[in-house]
């Protein structure tokens, strides 16, 4: 089968390296999409392992289409009673671009029209539409030059759901970024790690959890562990591969600080939920209090910015403030998610590299400031 990993903005080439790093060499990138192929045991590894990938979605059919009538045979030719039963809760969602057929709604309501028609009449059932008080199904349609290509997600709920994150925070870092954010970095477990702006811990637990081998996914539910036609082992052989692999006695030095107190109290809860409790050092303090004995380390960190900040003067400062704190840390490198489009000036320095980015719908800028390579 072939399977389809989005990838937010930018994010692609990191989601398609943790594939390669899982085994699936061939994963071409198109329109936020990562494809890969494999069977059912594939797509079970995937949601277990993959840690920036948004959700795994099997493809069960493509075709062409341009009016409502080829859309209905489209969708009535898939055969959906492999996938689905009588009582099967259908969802809809879609998307469409450079395509004659653009009325979203219309089209997911033809296309789930055409699934229960499919579904009664090749179960024989004396019915004339489905109950939908079972298991959850998700059908995706996304139609491109005219071109269908339909799925089921087999995650349900977002792959950032990791399920540790259960108390609100301001502004909040989605799990699946912060990952990426720390894959696109020179972070290593025998490196020394800071988050200076931690909030709940996203970043900081993302560490930890990397450098720990923990699979994102172990402790959560994913919607295929539903479904009748997914035999149960592959998720038991996820999971054994997931407890197997994590090693939880590797050594790490991880900090994490913010000036906010409830902050940190919430971050160390969600430390705890996430099974790295005692690998973080967390600490309420000024970010520019921060100082390291340790030569080298890497401060990853997404501080306030404009919205989150009372005035532009405070965010003026707040940078200006963190460039001077990287000046005294000359052989660390620093990573910075900022949707101010001033950074780098009130920073006091040109970034290495920036990398164009989205957090809840705000543009940002990944700016990294990389040290001397260190001698052999």
């Amino acid at each position: 089968m072939k399977f389809y990993v989005p990838a937010a903005f930018g994010l692609e080439a990191v989601v398609k390296r943790q594939l390669n790093k899982l085994g699936y060499s061939d994963c071409p990138a198109f329109n936020g999409r990562v494809a890969v192929e494999g069977g059912w045991a594939d797509m079970a590894r995937i949601n277990m392992f993959i840690r920036s990938g948004e959700r795994v979605l099997a493809e069960v059919g493509s075709f062409t289409a341009t009016t409502f009538d080829e859309l209905f045979g489209g969708f009535y030719a898939i055969p959906w009673e492999n996938y689905l039963t009588a009582h099967s809760k259908i969802l809809m969602d879609g998307k469409s671009v450079k395509s004659t057929l653009g009325a979203i709604k219309a089209c997911g309501s033809v296309a789930k029209k055409a699934i229960i028609r499919r579904v009664i009449d090749k179960k024989r059932l004396a019915i004339h539409n489905l109950d939908e008080s079972g298991a959850r199904t998700i059908v995706g349609f996304s139609i491109y030059n005219n071109l269908v290509s339909v799925t089921i997600d087999t995650s349900g709920d977002g792959l950032h759901k990791r399920g540790y994150r259960s108390l609100a925070y301001t502004a909040p870092l989605k799990e699946t970024l912060a990952a990426a954010l720390i894959d696109m970095s020179y972070y290593f477990p025998d490196k020394v790690f800071a988050d200076i702006f931690c909030g709940s811990g996203t970043l900081p637990i993302e560490a930890a959890i990397k450098s720990l081998n923990i699979a994102p996914g172990k402790n959560r539910r994913f919607d295929y562990m539903d479904w009748k036609f997914i035999p149960a082992s592959v998720y038991a052989d996820a999971l054994q591969e997931a407890n197997v692999c994590q090693t939880l006695n590797t050594p790490v030095e991880i900090y994490a600080s913010d000036i906010n107190p409830e902050a940190v109290s919430i971050a160390k809860y969600h430390a705890k939920r996430a099974g790295v409790e005692g690998k973080i050092t967390f600490k309420t303090m000024d970010m520019r209090k921060f100082s390291s004995s340790v030569s080298r380390g890497v401060i990853i960190s997404n501080p306030p910015y404009g919205e989150r900040l009372e005035n532009t003067e405070d965010v003026k400062a707040l940078y200006k403030d963190l460039g001077l704190l990287y000046k005294s840390l000359p052989d660390w490198n620093m990573y910075i998610l900022s949707g101010y489009d001033g950074f780098e000036r009130c920073f006091g320095k040109r970034a290495d590299r920036v990398k164009k980015l989205y957090n809840a719908n705000i543009e940002c800028g990944y700016y990294s400031y990389l040290s001397s390579k260190p001698e052999k």
